[in-house]
């Protein structure tokens, strides 16, 4: 009976760092950071829905709690003079507390901006999910975006599965498209995986998943050095 890993858990000390950067002191400290760290990535998931939010990393000292937002509009998650920023961490602060999950740790935010939307899965599923919403054919929204990430040239292949009602039918099923090649089984492969739901009115939920490899990664080599293979 085979298993299916995440794509990022595999790659975990290899080629991919911790998304939490921190240290529990205490069992009891350790549980209450993890509960804060899944109650404020699930809070920013639906806050920042549309925002194309990339990922969320969390740091944290004796003193700050640093909350890094990377996204491909960061001018639509700080607002004009900061003014979002300021309120998402009210509403983070507000939120910690009413969970009994404050400490004493400051709250701050960063806002890191991504250069290429399109080579990033999180952002293309998200971008999926929108054409769908806008009932768009899901078969040409799949074409175009795949030839849209295959245009930039740090991606070599690019694989985008949906499943549910699609076009409307009584039965789901699901539909992938895939360009390139996407080799899941080496390790040292920089793989970014995502998924996203489209919610469409009679349709139901319609799930997305997202595979894009960007080339190969060595031992001692930062990413902008890996390896590009010709297909």
């Amino acid at each position: 009976m085979t298993h299916v890993a995440h794509p990022y858990s595999q790659r975990l000390g290899i080629i991919r760092p911790w998304k939490s950067r921190w240290f529990g002191k205490s069992k009891e400290q350790y549980r209450n950071f993890l509960r804060a760290d899944t109650k404020v990535r699930d809070y920013l998931k639906k806050r920042l829905k549309g925002m194309f939010v990339a990922d969320v990393d969390i740091e944290r000292s004796d003193t700050v709690m640093r909350i890094i937002i990377k996204t491909s509009r960061p001018g639509v998650v700080i607002g004009r003079n900061g003014e979002g920023a300021i309120k998402l961490k009210k509403d983070i602060n507000r939120l910690l507390h009413r969970e009994g999950l404050a400490d004493m740790q400051e709250i701050k935010i960063d806002v890191e901006e991504v250069r290429n939307p399109e080579g990033n899965a999180a952002i293309v599923a998200e971008m999926v999910a929108d054409s769908l919403e806008k009932r768009m054919p899901f078969r040409r929204v799949l074409k175009q975006t795949v030839e849209k990430v295959m245009a930039n040239r740090d991606v070599i292949g690019v694989r985008i599965l949906v499943a549910g009602r699609l076009g409307g039918a009584e039965m789901s099923r699901k539909e992938s498209i895939k360009k390139g090649r996407v080799p899941l089984q080496t390790l040292r492969a920089d793989v970014e995986y995502a998924q996203a739901e489209a919610y469409i009115a009679y349709n139901g939920l319609i799930g997305i998943k997202v595979w894009i490899y960007k080339g190969d990664i060595f031992e001692g080599e930062a990413p902008h050095e890996r390896e590009q293979t010709n297909i």
